[in-house]
């Protein structure tokens, strides 16, 4: 259940703030002084682009713990003009804003991960990924799942949770929306993440029936969980409130269903629904601070990128701005 701090970014001024939350996210994961440097640079370059391309925007900073390691995730996403040539603009020497033009390509050299998405006329996102150690080639999409979860504006507790936890087949997957937002729904969500950690193996009504019991003492929450089966290729998912989840293939958008109530108080029926899928099998998760009239169709090419990066991209697109806002992507293709 990692929170991510979402930073404004329209002004030079603010370049040194994102900096400064960077390295302190890297130091307390135990960066070496070298490694964050290396954090220090992408933080640094990722909110310069957001001025001088983006016309300014947010940089998600959080934190990163999966198959493919722990660390630390770096997001800039904006509404800009968008980037016509990717390839070009990651080649040392080429800008559109008279610059050095080695922005984009110090990012990727930096970072362990890195994974862009962009459209003309409706922005760009940037993803990377810095973990301990020697840097390799920075050309992994292939994690299973990310996810982006920001506390609602003017709040540093975020009252919504997100948890997943890998099995031999596949991965199961929470999402929590706590009543309301701030500190008290923060603990109804880390009490609903905590009572899924331990109970994640059950089927998945007893999950939410648990989960349901044990948030008596809160304010209660929307709660969703999702078991997503690589081999048998079938998706299971029980909601009770407003988390929303989609399946989302080639061919195929299907909205899986939850039923009405708040775990902790009300929750007359708690049933399971399994949903076949195609190809990539892409599951999105979602509380209600995302607008649900979001579509792929409108993102050629989106559906293969790095599922932080599509988290982000919809985070970006479709925020309420009125309540803590999470996105939680699982690829379900990846073996």
């Amino acid at each position: 259940m990692e929170i991510v701090i979402a930073v404004p970014v329209a002004d030079p001024s603010q370049v040194s703030e994102t900096r400064r939350i960077a390295a302190t996210l890297a130091k307390e994961r135990g960066f070496s002084s070298e490694e964050l440097g290396r954090v220090s640079i992408v933080a640094s370059e990722l909110a310069t682009n957001l001025i001088k391309h983006g016309g300014g925007g947010e940089l998600l900073l959080g934190e990163f713990d999966d198959a493919s390691g722990t660390g630390i995730e770096c997001i800039s996403v904006d509404k800009g003009r968008g980037i016509r040539d990717i390839e070009a603009s990651l080649k040392d020497g080429f800008s559109t804003a008279g610059s050095a033009g080695q922005g984009l390509g110090a990012i990727r050299r930096q970072s362990h991960a890195f994974d862009i998405y962009s459209q003309i006329g409706t922005g760009t996102a940037v993803l990377a990924r810095m973990k301990t150690g020697k840097l390799g080639s920075p050309s992994d999409t292939r994690s299973a799942w990310g996810a982006v979860s920001v506390p609602k504006i003017g709040e540093t507790a975020c009252g919504d949770g997100w948890h997943v936890v890998a099995f031999g087949r596949g991965e199961t997957v929470m999402v929590v929306d706590g009543l309301g937002h701030g500190s008290l729904a923060a603990e109804a969500a880390l009490a609903a993440t905590r009572i899924f950690e331990k109970y994640s193996a059950l089927p998945l009504p007893e999950i939410i029936e648990r989960t349901h019991q044990g948030l008596r003492p809160t304010r209660g929450a929307a709660v969703a969980v999702a078991r997503i089966d690589r081999v048998a290729r079938i998706v299971e998912f029980v909601g009770v409130g407003n988390i929303a989840g989609s399946i989302i293939s080639s061919t195929s958008v299907k909205k899986m269903v939850s039923h009405n109530g708040t775990a902790g108080h009300i929750a007359r029926k708690i049933q399971a629904f399994s949903y076949p899928y195609e190809g990539s099998g892409l599951l999105v998760m979602h509380s209600d601070g995302i607008g649900t009239a979001w579509t792929m169709d409108r993102y050629p090419g989106l559906i293969s990128r790095h599922p932080s990066l599509i988290s982000a991209v919809l985070y970006r697109d479709y925020n309420r701005g009125r309540d803590d806002a999470t996105v939680v992507t699982v690829n379900g293709s990846i073996a």
